[in-house]
């Protein structure tokens, strides 16, 4: 089975492929129900075309999934030289009128049906068939039995399922409550997330005692349905009222096989580099269980990493009985760690000479300075040094054996941070304050601390691997505790 992972920027697709995944989506611009992620355009087109030439054999899936009206048409036309520039595989599509267009500009480009258009049966899969769609991302009402008897029905037809992520309350994402709200249509890629916003629960305009409101004895129930309830929930920052589960499939691998699966998809082209690496990772170690390249030992601590990632309560969503998908959850669970830095490819040894080179100017400079005080200015010198310790960081010295890595720092990194290296092939290694030093690669001196914005390299004498990230503990986090982490 193929292990489709969410990209929203050229970052992310890097480490789609990096952390294991055989393909990857984009959207681009405009055209993608995840508008607010980054998506793809201008010249990023080339940073593309030069990771599909790194990892041979990936694939690159683009999501064209918006509902269009007439205008959207017409751009999309106008787009489509620019498109062109991209090493598109196949095009995900939930809206027919735009399949001929694709067609016809894109002749080597398979066609998906997108999970949008709400496919669950076999005559609708013989139907896009015939249309000349090769894949079908199933409607995430379809169950596992389901979609064996629709790969029985057509056999070459390949089926696509979510197995991984953030459910919808509509689950198909055919959703109005945001374009009632707010003007922000889910069919156009602007959903606000409007099921999980923090609501106020009132009686007679006023709000509820704390204790009811928190008690989690609160329930909706339609007059006509009295044996259907939706949790009603108030915690410090959020109401939760109708926020789904998320999905996760990963106990259940084989029974996807079983049942004819093609691909699994991972949902979240907006979560985080560290969600998007971790994540795949897992799903990938599953996946080598499942064709005995690795025993389950080897792969379960990879997949207990899953419940390191912010997430809510897991379910397996429609696959096995609709009662599970519809039980609604209050808040997002809350992770221990977050991503402190990103670690690139190793300098090469004339550019790690070309730091020690600056640090050695630096030194040299200090000491022709201070030799050049009299007795009295020296003593001011040294009472700088020890007062302002940030301004006089000490040079970088040669250690043998060491090695350095441009870093990315996304968080403050100090002598107090907890850190972890995670990789492709680590789980979590932590890592101790004498076995590395941060250093700026423009001057050649230590950091005492670094954050984001910083030039930086990491000095040690480990061997880091290509995608290799650092974590940290999250000091903020509380296990049991909700936070408002952005719905």
């Amino acid at each position: 089975m193929e292990l489709l992972s969410p990209a929203g920027n050229v970052d992310k697709l890097r480490y789609c492929y990096t952390y294991g995944a055989d393909a990857a989506y984009i959207g681009l611009k405009n055209f993608s129900l995840r508008v607010k992620a980054d998506n793809f355009y201008e010249e990023e087109y080339k940073k593309v075309c030069e990771l599909k030439k790194r990892f041979p054999g990936r694939k690159l899936h683009c999501a064209l999934n918006i509902a269009f009206h007439n205008d959207e048409i017409d751009r999309l036309v106008d787009n489509i030289p620019y498109f062109k520039q991209y090493p598109i595989d196949a095009f995900i599509v939930q809206d027919l009128g735009i399949v001929p267009i694709l067609q016809k500009n894109f002749p080597e480009a398979a066609l998906h049906l997108s999970t949008q258009a709400s496919c669950m049966n076999r005559e609708a899969v013989k139907m896009y068939k015939s249309l000349g769609f090769s894949r079908v991302v199933m409607g995430r009402e379809a169950s596992l039995k389901e979609i064996a008897e629709i790969k029985d029905a057509v056999p070459d037809m390949e089926i696509e399922c979510f197995v991984h992520g953030a459910m919808c309350i509509a689950y198909a994402g055919r959703c109005l409550m945001s374009a009632y709200l707010n003007g922000r249509s889910a069919q156009e890629g602007f959903c606000s997330h409007t099921c999980r916003w923090d609501y106020n629960v009132l009686v007679d305009g006023k709000n509820l005692p704390k204790a009811i409101a928190e008690s989690g004895a609160l329930l909706l129930q339609e007059h006509k349905r009295p044996d259907e309830y939706f949790p009603v929930y108030e915690g410090d920052d959020f109401t939760a009222v109708l926020s789904s589960k998320d999905l996760c499939m990963i106990d259940h691998l084989e029974d996807l096989k079983k049942a004819g699966v093609d691909s699994l998809k991972i949902e979240g082209r907006m979560k985080s580099i560290y969600y998007v690496a971790l994540i795949t990772r897992a799903y990938r170690k599953a996946l080598d269980v499942l064709d005995c390249s690795i025993s389950e030992d080897q792969a379960k601590p990879f997949v207990d990493e899953l419940y390191k990632v912010s997430h809510r309560p897991y379910a397996t969503g429609f696959y096995y009985n609709k009662a599970d998908a519809d039980v609604t959850v209050s808040g997002a669970s809350d992770s221990p760690y977050e991503l402190a830095a990103e670690i690139g490819s190793e300098l090469n040894s004339a550019e790690m000479d070309d730091v020690f080179s600056k640090a050695e100017r630096l030194r040299k400079a200090r000491e022709d300075e201070y030799n050049s005080l009299i007795e009295p200015a020296r003593k001011a010198y040294d009472e700088r040094v020890k007062n302002q310790p940030d301004r006089y960081l000490p040079p970088v010295q040669k250690k043998n054996g060491w090695k350095m890595y441009p870093l990315k720092a996304l968080n403050m990194l100090d002598e107090s941070s907890e850190l972890e290296i995670v990789s492709p092939d680590i789980v979590a290694q932590p890592v101790t304050h004498d076995e590395y030093e941060l250093v700026n690669p423009n001057t050649g001196e230590v950091y005492r601390w670094c954050c984001d914005g910083h030039p930086c390299v990491i000095y040690t004498p480990m061997t880091l691997t290509d995608g290799t990230l650092l974590r940290s503990k999250d000091s903020g986090y509380v296990e049991g505790k909700f936070r408002d982490s952005g719905r």
